[in-house]
This record gives structure tokens, C-alpha cells and sequence, in this order.
């Protein structure tokens, strides 16, 4: 991958002293050197890591006459790389953090949705809109949607949203309808639906490309190419929706981000944090398709920025979300065989823009759910190569729940990342065997991935669900499902090791980022975790409880867990 950095940001000056860290053990996911006990860190890097008899030396021997280096004793912890999250949405998580939640550990069912979002109407102001998010239909007692009649209940003066889990829409009350001009007779945009009932009543439910109605005359449009979850709110809210982002990310040892779906809200919002100094994470920004054009045009043809920022590709759809119903099935919905889901650009479309973009030398970074939105992605890619082949291209399939046994080899002969989040086959793995069927039960096949030789990379798509890194390396070699069940063959699973790997290094590879993060080895960015106990000892389904301690940004305490 071509990758050009400007410049040092945020990097401590070079005239502070070493820092010199002990530890009971320190995982440097590095491998020639997969375990120390010290490490010696120097203007933002890791300068040296070995043995502790060794590291005073080490350490003494980069200060100058007058200086002595800073101590930090660990103890017992265990330290690894930070941990990297490549495919997220941070200014979004912010946003919801101050809607209500109405995820199933809040609410089992629609009444019980309708009374939280009662209880915060009755808080905000008449004027206020009404936000939540996070409910799960399949999780629902009712097992299905919530319905526009119902968020009546909650308010008919003002809009209601509650938005799905997966972000690919969810439902709106009346007045949101109204006051979108959207009725009976406004046709489906491509990529997205208005959903109805069998009399052809509006249902309120609103999913992936029809959710750009609910930005405003002024807000963010992003027509066919993905959900338009970009609401928006004043530079000022959104700064403070980055910081407790942020805040929650490094609380689970995230010390890199990747941006998947960045708009002008998102590149608006992130330069104003880097110049405020509020940026505490690194973040590589994947600029939503329908910029392609506008990035082309720049001439940007690599992944550009600085150690803190970066420009790092285009994210793409192919199709909706499993989670949501709407990833593209064309023989229907196990449960709902009139239900297809939907494809975002008709296959020549996508292909064209994958085409451009990888012939610019971008990496593409494509959403795709179901076999035929995989294949497509396949094609398109073995397409492009056709056309300016290119080592090395890295392009990326989001979420790849469900290729088929043969489109794993391909992904492995196109040198595609998958990039997974085994948090929502916790959330959705019971729920899809009835939304898709029995094929459900190899959703995530992160084992076949591995087998294949492919270095796949593990996210958490948050707020489709928490940053939870720990979370997601146990679940990858549990696979075990909210109610504790286990579908599919063991096959399936990783084990906590190569789940690391592919939270750390496999990570930032997929970021293009992994000979600087993703491990801790002399000249790397001093980004690491400070846990309570050793991942790699400890069983599988324990790991969500293990605590984080500390999180380390350029050799730097970022965040500390309140003693």
C-alpha cells in the first residue's frame, strides 16, 4: 500500500527523558520477540524491550548527562499492544451516547421501548426531537419492528427516532413522515425503503438509503451509496460527542480507529479536534463513496495525513445488514420470503466505482453481508486487477458475515482483509437462524478464515456495539450467543491468540498501519494496554470481565480506571 504521512503529530518532544516500563509480562504480538518483561520508551516510541535485568542500561543510555529516566512499575499487570478497532464510527457513537438507549439490556419489548422514550420526552423541552436507538427486533418479545402507531404513543407534537442496532434506519413516529413530505406515494430511493403494510400504509420503518429524509434540507446527502446516520448538531455538540467517544474507546484499551463512513460531518469534526488538541486516539478516516469523486479529484491516490490522522481510503455498500433485515437475499427472508433486502448499486455500478478507485491506487473498503453481495465485491475486485493490477491493493470486506465455503478461497487468492466484529454474532446469532435459516449458523466464519490463511481483522462497528475489544477477542473463540448458545462447528472459532492478532497487528495491517502499530517492538508507536491479567491464560468467556487499567498513547497515560 502507498502511504505518505506529514509530520509528527502529538509526538512528545524528543528532549524528554526516557520512560522505562516494567511489567509481569508484556505481549508485544511482535514475532521475534513475542514476550518481555521492560520496555524503554523514547519520543513517543518504543526504543528498546527485553529483559527487566537489562533495561535500566538501556534506558540510561539514551539520557542525556543531566537527565535520569522516569520509572513506571506495572507490578503484575500485563501489557499489550493498544488495541485497534479498523472499522467503527466514533462521531456517531458520541451522537447516540446522548440518545436513549433502548438496546435489549434496557428493553425486552415494545412497550417497554415506548415508556423509555415516554420518560425522555417528558424531560426535553417541546420542541426537541426525540432520539433512541439500539433495539434488536429479532431480540424483541414481539419479534419484529416497532410500528410508526406506536411512536405516536410517544409523541405526536415532534419527531421520534429509534434507531435500529445495526444503523442501517429504523422507525420514525408520524410527524417525522409529515414533516419529511413522505407519504403513501413517495416512491423507495434506490438502495433504501419506505416500508408498508399490506393495505400500502406506511409502516414508519425506514431503512439504509431512505434514511437520508431524516438529515434535513441542509444536512448531510449521501443518496444511494449507505445509511445516512449523519444527524446533525452544532460543531460544539459534536466536538463533545467526539470527546466521550473517545473516552469510552480508550477505556477499553482502543488506542486506533478507523472511520468507516466519513462524511463532511465526520472531516469537519475531526479536524476541528485536532486543532484543539482534543484528538486522543489515532483515527484513519474511510471517506463514504458517494466523495469518490471529489477525492479523485483532489488527486489523492494513497492514504495521506499524519501519525494521528489520516485520509486511508473509500468505504463502499454493496448491501444492507443482517441485523437490520435488509443485507440482499434474493429468494426472501426465511421468516419473510417477501422481504429481499436490497442491494445498494446494481452490480455494474459498484463495480465501476471499485474500478476507479483501486485504479486511483485507494483501497476500498466494502460493506457486504450476504453471498451475493460478497460476490459481487469479488468480482469487482478481480475486475480491477484485471484492469492495473496492483500489489498489495488491501482491499477490505466489512463485516463478510456470510461468504460461502468458496468465495473464503477467493478471498484468499484476492489478498481481501475481512474485517469482522464477533460482537454481533452474540447479538444477531440467534435471531438470524430465523431471519435466514439454517446457513446462519456459519455467520462469522472467522476459523475458516484462518484456515484459509487469511488475516482477517476484528472491529466492533460501534455503536452497533460497544468498543469492547476484550469482548470481541473472547466471543471469536466462543462464539457463544446472548442467550450462551454456540451455532455452527468448532470449526468456526479462532483461539484467544490469533483473536489478538487480529485486534492488534492483523488490525492495523488492514489500516496499513502495521509497521508502526499493532505491536510493540523498537521503533513502533508506544501505544499499549495495562490489563489486570493475562489474556492468553485465562478462559475464553472471562476475557469481557478482565480489566483495563491504563491505555497508552504515544507513550503517554491517555486514560487511567478510577482506583
Amino acid at each position: 500500500m502507498r502511504r505518505l504521512f506529514t509530520g509528527e503529530h502529538s509526538t512528545p518532544p524528543t528532549e524528554d527523558a526516557p520512560t522505562l516500563v516494567r511489567a509481569r509480562r508484556i505481549r508485544t504480538m511482535a514475532g521475534a520477540r513475542p514476550e518481555a518483561e521492560a520496555m524503554v520508551l523514547f519520543g513517543g516510541r518504543v526504543a528498546w524491550i527485553g529483559e527487566s535485568a537489562a533495561a535500566h542500561a538501556e534506558a540510561r543510555r539514551l539520557c542525556r548527562s543531566d537527565q535520569r529516566p522516569h520509572h513506571v512499575d506495572l507490578g503484575d499487570a500485563v501489557v499489550t499492544p493498544g488495541f485497534i478497532d479498523p472499522h467503527a464510527h466514533p462521531l456517531m457513537h458520541g451522537q447516540m451516547m446522548s440518545w436513549v438507549d433502548c438496546s435489549p439490556e434496557r428493553a425486552g419489548s415494545i412497550p417497554e421501548i415506548v415508556e423509555l422514550l415516554r420518560t425522555a420526552a417528558a424531560r426535553l423541552p417541546a420542541d426537541t426531537p426525540v432520539r433512541g436507538y439500539g433495539y434488536e427486533q429479532t431480540n424483541l418479545a414481539e419479534g419484529r419492528h416497532p410500528t410508526r402507531d406506536e411512536l405516536d404513543r410517544v409523541a405526536d407534537d415532534r419527531p421520534v427516532y429509534l434507531m435500529n442496532a445495526s444503523g442501517h434506519g429504523g422507525v420514525v413516529n408520524s410527524r417525522t413522515l409529515t414533516s419529511c413530505g413522505v407519504d403513501e406515494s413517495t416512491p423507495d430511493p434506490p438502495g433504501g425503503e419506505f416500508f408498508r403494510d399490506a393495505d400500502g400504509r406506511l409502516t414508519g420503518e425506514v431503512s439504509d438509503a431512505a434514511c437520508n429524509v431524516l438529515t434535513g434540507r441542509d444536512g448531510v446527502k449521501i443518496g444511494s451509496h449507505g445509511p445516512n446516520f449523519h444527524l446533525g448538531d452544532s460543531p460544539a455538540e459534536h466536538l463533545d460527542q467526539l470527546d466521550a467517544s473517545q473516552q469510552e474507546f480508550l477505556a477499553h484499551g482502543v488506542t486506533t480507529i478507523g472511520d468507516a463512513q466519513v462524511s463532511r460531518r465526520e472531516f469537519d469534526t475531526y479536524l476541528r479536534a485536532a486543532a484543539e488538541g482534543r484528538l486522543r486516539t489515532r483515527v484513519g478516516l474511510y471517506a463514504l463513496s458517494h466523495l469518490l469523486d471529489a477525492a479523485l479529484d483532489l488527486g489523492l491516490h494513497g492514504a495521506f495525513g499524519n501519525a494521528r490522522l489520516w485520509f486511508a481510503g473509500v468505504k463502499l455498500y454493496a448491501d444492507g445488514t443482517l441485523g437490520g433485515s435488509t443485507a440482499y437475499f434474493p429468494e426472501g427472508y426465511r421468516d419473510d420470503p417477501c422481504r429481499r433486502g436490497m442491494l445498494y448499486h446494481p452490480p455494474e455500478e459498484y463495480a465501476e466505482l471499485v474500478r476507479r478507485a483501486h485504479s486511483a491506487g485507494l483501497q476500498t473498503a466494502t460493506h457486504a453481508q450476504s453471498p451475493t453481495a460478497v460476490g459481487m465485491v469479488l468480482n469487482a475486485v478481480r475486475a480491477a486487477h484485471r484492469t492495473t493490477p496492483r500489489k498489495d491493493a488491501r482491499h477490505r470486506i466489512e463485516h463478510c458475515g456470510l461468504p460461502s465455503p468458496a468465495q473464503v478461497t477467493e478471498i484468499s487468492e484476492l489478498g481481501i482483509i475481512p474485517v469482522n466484529q464477533p460482537q454481533h454474532y452474540h447479538n444477531w446469532g440467534d435471531g438470524l437462524l430465523t431471519t435466514v435459516g439454517e446457513t446462519a449458523a456459519r455467520f462469522n466464519p472467522l476459523g475458516e478464515f484462518a484456515a484459509s490463511g487469511i488475516r482477517f481483522a476484528l472491529s466492533s462497528d460501534a455503536p452497533v456495539a460497544d468498543p469492547h475489544a476484550l469482548a470481541a477477542v473472547g466471543t471469536a473463540a466462543t462464539r457463544r450467543t446472548r442467550s450462551g448458545a454456540v451455532h455452527g462447528s468448532a470449526e468456526l472459532t479462532v483461539d484467544v491468540g490469533r483473536a489478538l492478532e487480529a485486534h492488534t497487528v492483523d488490525a492495523a495491517r488492514a489500516l496499513g498501519r502495521e509497521d508502526d502499530l499493532g505491536s510493540l517492538a523498537p521503533g513502533t508507536r508506544a501505544d499499549f494496554v495495562v490489563l489486570d491479567d493475562d489474556p492468553l491464560s485465562l478462559a475464553p468467556d472471562t476475557l469481557s470481565a478482565l480489566t483495563v487499567r491504563q491505555t497508552w498513547v504515544d507513550g503517554r497515560l491517555a486514560w487511567e480506571a478510577l482506583r
